[in-house]
């Protein structure tokens, strides 16, 4: 079987055959969707990711709702997306909207054997979810298994900074062969201890924001205030600030605003969507 094999488009003609019949033999995750949904379009790729992870203990069907609207009104869809489960040819259960993966996946494990999660995988996949303590344990298990593994390192030490722990992040930062500090991952991390370093100098929150109120081309506060929100994660508050700092005085402690943003940008990634966005910004302030 073929992963495509594990994803198909349901119509009203072959729903009987490949969806309540194929039902009896493994479940079968309906998703209703249409093209102008963002919800949707959010959703589908988790679904898709699962459907091949678990290689034919379910199978997917997509409703296209605008082309399929008969089988969308029998299946009494009042919302997209609409996510139904079907066992031995009933609804046995589902969801409306766009649930994070792992609530997904507790749906599917109700009914499917889960598939073997590569530990690595799975570490980062509780780190996305905001389990930073279930990903450090399985971390810390991997790098004592192997102690060499640069990309379990490299994990572990962001963790590490994530929690608060940059003393032991710089340790094993310091630890990595210069060519893997180039490291996409490793240039995040070296950026996110730099940041957390400057913040332990910076006045409050509130003060700065004071500041800026009595004089919004307050250099200083400015820098400062983006770098706090870069600690608080607030990346795009932080971005704006620093493209106001370049707008007041590009050449401020020696062009500070536009050094950070770059330094920024490598701590998130060129995935980001917010360091698309204030690329942009800081091309065009630049051109």
């Amino acid at each position: 079987m073929s992963e495509t094999s594990y994803i198909f488009d349901a119509t009203l003609e072959n729903f009987q055959e490949k969806v309540l019949q194929a039902s009896m033999q493994a479940p079968v995750l309906v998703d209703v969707w249409a093209d102008w949904c963002e919800p949707c379009k959010q959703l589908m790729p988790v679904l898709e990711r699962l459907a091949n992870e678990y290689k034919g203990a379910f199978t997917l069907a997509k409703v296209n709702a605008d082309q399929q609207q008969e089988l969308t009104g029998h299946l009494g869809v009042r919302s997209l997306p609409t996510v139904l489960l079907i066992q031995n040819g009933q609804a046995v259960d589902g969801f409306n909207g766009a649930l994070p993966e792992g609530e997904v996946r507790k749906v599917l494990d109700k009914y499917v054997e889960p598939p073997e999660e590569n530990p690595h995988d799975k570490a980062n996949r509780l780190w996305e979810e905001g389990d930073l303590d279930g990903a450090l344990a399985i971390l810390t298990t991997l790098n004592q298994q192997d102690p060499n593994d640069t990309a379990v390192l490299i994990d572990l030490a962001q963790i590490k900074a994530e929690l608060g722990d940059a003393e032991t992040a710089q340790q094993i930062l310091d630890s990595l062969a210069p060519e893997d500090k180039l490291q996409p991952h490793a240039r995040q991390l070296i950026a996110r201890l730099k940041f957390m370093e400057q913040a332990g100098q910076l006045p409050p929150v509130a003060e700065l924001e004071k500041r800026l109120k009595a004089d919004p081309k307050d250099c200083e506060a400015l820098h400062q205030l983006a770098i706090q929100h870069v600690l608080k994660e607030n990346n795009a508050e932080a971005m704006e600030l620093l493209i106001r700092l370049m707008q007041v005085d590009a050449n401020y402690k020696d062009g500070v605003a536009k050094t950070t943003l770059v330094e920024l940008f490598d701590k998130l990634g060129n995935n980001n969507p917010d360091v698309r966005t204030y690329r942009r910004k800081l091309y065009t302030l630049m051109h």
